[in-house]
Order: C-alpha cells, then structure tokens, then sequence
C-alpha cells in the first residue's frame, strides 16, 4: 500500500469500488480497463487509476485489472473479507428496521443483537436478531463477541451508552442519533446524519450545472 496519506474522498470510494468489480465479477467479466471502471462509476479514468494506486500496483498493461483480484483485495483493504458481529442500539422504527434488514450479511456484517429499554420489546426477535436490555449490553458484547455498534437512540440518551461501551470490546461506532460523536482511543465512530445528506442531495439538485465533477478540476487523463 502506497505510504502517503491517502485523501478521504478515496476512501470513501473503496466501497463503491469493492461494489463496481463485485457486480463486473458476476457478469463474467475477467479484466477491466480503467475506462470501463471510470463509465461505471461516473469519474475518469485518471481518477480510477490515481484511487487504485494508493493500495498498490493492480493493472495490467493492455489487459486492464484483474477483477477477481481486485475485488480480493479491496475486501481485505475495507475488511469485510472477514465476519464483523454487530448490535443494534435502539429498536425504535429504524433500528428495528436495521435489525430486519437481510443485505448487511451479504457485505461481512452479522447482526447479532439488539437493545432497548422499552418492556415491550424486551425479547422479541427481529429476522431471528433477539432484543435484549440495555442493561445486559455488556455482558451480550462479551457474550456474543460484538465488535461494532448502531446506535439509533434518542439524541438525550447517547451520553450514557458512549460511556458504557467503552468499558467494552467495542472496536466501531456507527451513529444514527442525531448527536454528533468524536472518535476516541476507545473505538472509531461514524456519525450519519440522514438530514444531513438529503441537504447535500439538494445541494446538488440545485447547483448541478455549477458544481465540478469529480476529478475533473486540473487533472491530466494518463
């Protein structure tokens, strides 16, 4: 892997990447030119090959790249090549739909627990995930091993959950309660904020003819 720091923006491209040569591999595909990468996932070529090149040198001349290869590869880059057990924290309308949802299998990700406080929903199994006590949340993260955690509370109650889950295993922190996190030496977070999204979805409604597309400002197609 190339030891610059690589950009954030490329990071954030390694799943659409990991997506674009898993479907290229379902269709048979064997090789695939940077092009057909580019015109697939809506950048150029130049872009694809700058991207790649941080995590090492995967082309071949006059072939393209390996598409099985590189899908290898960027799994264990992103880590799903192996199974992450995860807990959903929260079981109100979206995390009881994270719990049911099926597609989180197919990616690495095992649900594997849920946790409220509501007596109503204290154990109920959702897509055969059981909801469990928040009291119990320790002992079910050493129980089942849990790695990574949502959390879809209420904004109010986080402060409190943050606090109990470094006492744990705990390694990644997907939020979805509204409240932003910072990262700590005790896991990693990911805040999403799905206002926040549809604000830059309109963004780019609204500015679509003035906004520069990806890779398009001051870059030398190769």
């Amino acid at each position: 892997m190339n030891s610059k720091k690589i950009p954030a923006p490329t990071v954030g491209r390694l799943s659409i990447y990991l997506k674009c040569f898993s479907e290229l591999s379902v269709s048979g595909v064997d090789y695939a030119s940077s092009g057909h990468v580019a015109k697939l996932m809506g950048l150029n070529p130049a872009q694809v090959r700058k991207d790649l090149a941080y995590f090492g040198k995967f082309g071949r001349r006059g072939y393209g790249y390996s598409v099985e290869s590189l899908k290898e590869n960027i799994s264990k880059i992103l880590g799903t090549h192996k199974e992450w057990k995860v807990g959903v924290i929260g079981a109100g309308n979206l995390g009881s739909a994270l719990l049911m949802y099926g597609g989180f299998m197919n990616r690495g990700f095992k649900i594997a627990a849920g946790f409220d406080v509501d007596p109503a929903k204290l154990g109920w199994e959702l897509n055969n995930v059981r909801i469990f006590h928040i009291d119990e949340l320790e002992n079910v993260i050493k129980r089942e091993k849990l790695e990574i955690v949502i959390i879809t509370t209420p904004k109010d109650a986080i402060t409190g959950v943050v606090e109990r889950l470094k006492k744990t295993r705990i390694k990644g922190v997907l939020n979805f309660a509204g409240r932003h996190l910072i990262s700590a030496d005790d896991f990693v977070v990911r805040n999403v904020d799905l206002a926040l999204e549809m604000e830059q979805l309109t963004f780019f409604i609204t500015n679509k003819d003035g906004v520069l597309k990806e890779g398009s400002a001051g870059e030398k197609d190769e």
